[in-house]
């Protein structure tokens, strides 16, 4: 059986985004999203427009993969450097704003569920990248064989 850890995670989160951009109802990008930074070390918007799918896809995987976990160990996985200018710089966390509204849409979809320790993958949700990634393990050269 194929899982998300058999295949490469750029070509699953661009995948499971266009799914969630296209089939699903309960994931729609905020009207917000054209104006907002992904964090205070950021000095411009993303430049995808699509950039809210790309992230709840990729907190799933994520959540998949290292699960249970809290909004604040994301915010510290998202973060980044911030230029100071002369002065050396920093790492900032990113936006909560951002993570905490992908999640509730997560969980109003069904995908992710709050649990004591954080939120982990419901079972739909893992079979959800489960059955992606035998998709997506066909179309990969070298990969065929699992």
């Amino acid at each position: 059986m194929t899982t998300v850890y058999d295949i490469p995670a750029d070509l699953l989160i661009n995948h499971v985004a266009k799914e969630f951009n296209d089939n699903n109802d309960n994931i729609s990008a905020p009207e917000w999203v054209n104006f907002v930074k992904t964090g205070v070390h950021k000095e411009r918007k993303p430049d995808d427009i699509d950039w809210w799918y790309v992230r709840c896809a990729a907190l799933l995987r994520r959540i998949y993969v290292n699960g249970p976990v809290g909004i604040s160990s994301l915010r510290t996985f998202y973060g980044g450097k911030k230029d100071r200018g002369f002065r050396p710089e920093k790492f900032r966390k990113s936006s909560g704003a951002i993570i905490r509204g992908a999640l509730h849409q997560l969980e109003t979809a069904g995908y992710v569920e709050k649990i004591e320790g954080g939120r982990v993958v419901t079972p739909v949700g893992r079979s959800f990248l489960d059955k992606t990634s035998g998709e997506l393990i066909k179309d990969v050269p070298g990969l065929e064989k699992y």
